[in-house]
């Protein structure tokens, strides 16, 4: 292979922005695309990041408080 002839990096993920009901937030999450339902994308990341948090609190021993809203960031 050349040095010229680079990969394109594929987007596997979409980024969301998380706002938690206590005003934190959380941004740039990664959400796998083979997670993302395209019916409602937004609803099926929000899963995603409620499992992903809990796995977080388990491990950290830190709970996240409820979601409020999740938003996907446009590149």
């Amino acid at each position: 292979m050349s040095m010229n002839a680079r990969k394109k990096k594929t987007n596997e993920f979409e980024l969301y922005d998380v706002l938690y009901e206590d005003g934190t937030r959380s941004s740039n999450r990664k959400v796998p695309l083979s997670e993302i339902d395209t019916t409602d994308a937004d609803r099926s990341a929000k899963a995603f990041i409620l499992a992903q948090d809990r796995k977080i609190a388990e491990a950290s021993g830190n709970p996240r408080g409820p979601i409020k809203s999740v938003a996907r960031v446009k590149r």
